[in-house]
């Protein structure tokens, strides 16, 4: 039996008043969350959800999300996180693809469901107040396995159709368990959800590994700056993960004095962080941020700085327990310290691969190592530093050009909130980089300063062809940059 499966049960039988998901102005209890989660595991199997099935849920932000999952892992199942703000067809698709027995969420959900054929729940009943007193059916309690699918994430899809990462018991397990080990996490801590929990860093990172150290979690709204402190203040998590964008808006935007007594540590993942950024935010807000590295196809995590530890801001930082992180050659073979190759991945945690797509599973999973496609560099201290996707490399004239160093650059100006250089096809030099940027709240930034700023830090040759300056640069439901939108203007 998988133990993650049972850590609603062990919570409610260890401290069955203890807080266990907080939701608005909703507490649900550990007691309470176990009885909700056996409750909807039961009607799930009432609507014919089977061992090895597939449980979708299209909810934003909620505990409903969080309940669905356990109760998905209760059953043997699977479960597929649907972003609610995928378009019909966009929703189809995933359902289609992961051939999901039943859809969890709202009247949109129903109409959804019954277009493909499939059951529906209706969310709204998972932790409705009359359900607390009510008695469940007996049963012999979750019947998950290590090697049961317990995930199937789906990766953004910024180029074709998006691919069904299939994620198992064991690879959660050696992921949580890793994230336990790493952050030292205790029942004293509590996760202020704040990325979205249709994505791997939201369950695993900020769902599953602070209940199974017995911590609790807070599930927050979509985010603000307006009123994101506001939950830090009267929720006093002691952690939370986001992105790069978040942070440095919340810079940006924060003008009053906050509290972060509570906050143990901030992670940043999805994206690079500009080191200034880092050591600003730290100095500002008096806690530490660690960056981190990983992927879907590893379970989210792979590399994060050390809290007990130096922490190398531009780094993203050592390996986690458990995992082995190298750089190769295109050969495949592995480079010294501060050489430049692709970052590959090998662990438990590493994905069963690519739902129905074998051929592109063989491509990236090669002898028990994950190929991410970013190129990187490993200091002698063991520290990993992500250079560029493989596939973002310009080649203009010959000469190679990585666009992270030029919108670190970029970063450094004091009017720049957030940058994004990509290349466009040239018909002397093969291709040339072009920048976007979009400006700090209340500054006001030109194309010639930023010229400028960039011939005075970078090599000629990397100095942006042309400079676009926008009040904001195309992101994906996580927040990250999409640089595919950029590539293609007549999209944005």
């Amino acid at each position: 039996m998988s133990p993650l499966a049972r850590i609603p049960f062990t919570r409610a039988e260890q401290d069955p008043t203890g807080s266990c998901v907080r939701d608005g102005e909703r507490d649900l209890g550990n007691a309470r969350f176990a009885a909700d989660v056996r409750r909807l595991a039961q009607r799930l199997g009432r609507v014919g959800v089977a061992p090895g099935d597939t449980v979708a849920v299209m909810l934003p932000n909620c505990a409903e999300i969080v309940t669905t999952m356990f109760a998905a892992w209760y059953r043997g199942s699977a479960l597929t996180p649907v972003n609610a703000a995928l378009t019909d067809d966009e929703a189809r698709y995933q359902l289609q693809d992961s051939a999901a027995a039943v859809l969890v969420g709202d009247e949109r959900a129903r109409a959804l469901a019954a277009s493909v054929g499939i059951a529906w729940l209706d969310a709204a009943s998972i932790h409705a107040d009359e359900a607390d007193g009510t008695a469940t059916e007996p049963d012999d309690g979750p019947v998950a396995t290590a090697g049961d699918f317990a995930l199937i994430i789906y990766t953004s899809g910024t180029t074709g159709r998006p691919k069904g990462v299939l994620l198992d018991h064991a690879n959660l397990d050696a992921m949580s368990g890793s994230l336990v080990e790493h952050f030292s996490l205790t029942a004293a801590d509590t996760s202020l959800l704040v990325l979205p929990l249709f994505h791997a860093n939201g369950l695993i990172a900020g769902t599953l590994a602070p209940l199974r150290a017995g911590g609790d979690v807070v599930v927050a709204p979509r985010f603000s700056p307006d009123t994101f402190w506001d939950l830090v203040e009267s929720h006093r998590p002691t952690y939370f993960s986001a992105v790069p964008t978040i942070y440095a808006v919340l810079d940006a935007r924060t003008e009053r004095e906050v509290d972060t007594s509570s906050l143990r540590f901030l992670v940043c993942g999805a994206a690079p962080m500009p080191a200034e950024l880092i050591v600003r935010f730290e100095e500002r807000f008096g806690v530490p941020v660690v960056e981190g590295y990983g992927l879907s196809e590893s379970s989210v995590a792979s590399n994060i700085n050390p809290l007990d530890g130096p922490r190398k801001p531009g780094t993203v930082g050592i390996a986690l327990p458990g995992q082995e992180v190298a750089v190769v050659s295109p050969s495949g073979e592995q480079l010294p310290p501060g050489t430049r190759g692709e970052v590959v991945i090998r662990g438990a945690n590493v994905m069963r691969g690519y739902l129905g797509r074998p051929e592109e599973t063989a491509k990236v999973v090669r002898d028990g190592w994950l190929h991410t496609g970013d190129v990187g560099t490993i200091d002698e201290d063991g520290y990993l530093s992500i250079v560029d996707r493989i596939k973002d490399l310009i080649i203009r004239g010959g000469e190679n050009i990585y666009p992270k160093e030029i919108e670190e650059c970029l970063y450094a100006h004091p009017a720049v909130l957030e940058a994004a250089v990509v290349g466009r096809p040239d018909p002397v030099l093969g291709e040339v980089p072009v920048a976007y940027v979009a400006p700090r709240p209340g500054r006001v930034v030109t194309a010639e300063e930023l010229r400028a700023h960039c011939t005075a830090h970078l090599a000629r040759y990397k100095v942006p062809e042309d400079f676009e300056v926008r009040t904001a640069l195309p992101k994906n439901s996580v927040g990250k940059l999409v640089k595919g939108l950029l590539r293609e203007p007549s999209r944005v």
